[in-house]
């Protein structure tokens, strides 16, 4: 694996500029590989402004040289947890350690905003995603969000 290239991470919006461009390519993905899926559904968590705005979330873009490669959001849940959303990495940045970063940098996020606990979902067809958070200490637990695409659910203690 070729050396993570450093990164920059600043606060971004999900909705607009640079955030908003990954959090649309993150979608147009989605669309294909889950062929059919509503990503604004009735039955689909959110993950827009609101939630992944302050002061209880927060959407980060990084930057490698000056150019948006990366994406992701933490948005507060009802029991006083932080879910990890929108977590993308360009595909021309894929395979360097990017998306380590990325987790890395949004449980700091994480940890700023108070949270002690980080969950996270992810997809069947995206079986990279779920290795990478077991790798990181994400443990395996039930269904906390009811997305009906998912088939991974996890969570980690985010230790100071």
């Amino acid at each position: 694996m070729a050396r993570t290239p450093q990164i920059t991470f600043t606060a971004g919006q999900v909705d607009a500029g640079d955030g908003g461009a990954l959090a649309q390519a993150m979608r147009d993905e989605m669309a294909e590989v889950y062929e059919g899926l509503e990503l604004d559904g009735p039955d689909m968590p959110k993950a827009g402004p609101a939630e992944l705005s302050p002061p209880t979330g927060a959407f980060l873009v990084g930057r490698i040289a000056g150019e948006a490669v990366c994406c992701g959001g933490v948005k507060r849940l009802p029991d006083g947890a932080c879910e990890i959303k929108k977590m993308y990495v360009l595909p021309t940045a894929r395979g360097r350690g990017v998306a380590r970063t990325l987790l890395h940098a949004l449980e700091d996020e994480a940890r700023r905003l108070g949270y002690t606990i980080a969950r996270l979902d992810t997809g069947p067809r995206q079986p990279h995603a779920s290795g990478l958070y077991a790798s990181e200490g994400y443990r395996a637990i039930a269904n906390f969000n009811g997305n009906p695409v998912a088939t991974y659910f996890a969570e980690k203690r985010l230790v100071a």
